[in-house]
């Protein structure tokens, strides 16, 4: 995706953000947010699939150049290769995770 399209899907979700009416802008939104939990488990393999294989390929990347790289948090990274899902706030406490 190019800049100009990811230009282009957040001036149409500001546009979203706009409506006047209160009630149309709750139900656009209510479907966007739906729409978008039916997408959310395949962008994120795909996504882990890529930091995998960016670590992996020829002496690879650290966990820093690949979140600099693709633009996203290094515990997000480090979270792929911890096998966790979910938010942040439900992270297991680092005394639970290594049980």
């Amino acid at each position: 995706m190019s800049d100009e399209e990811v230009r282009r899907v957040s001036d149409a979700l500001k546009a979203v953000e706009e409506i006047s009416d209160r009630v149309e802008r709750v139900r656009a939104k209510s479907r966007i947010m739906a729409e978008q939990v039916r997408r959310n488990p395949e962008w994120s393999k795909e996504r882990g699939e890529l930091i995998r294989d960016l670590w992996a390929d020829g002496g690879g990347m650290s966990y820093r150049e690949i979140a600099d790289h693709l633009g996203i948090k290094l515990s997000t990274v480090q979270d792929v290769f911890r096998s966790y899902k979910g938010s942040g706030t439900a992270r297991p406490k680092k005394d639970q995770a290594e049980e």
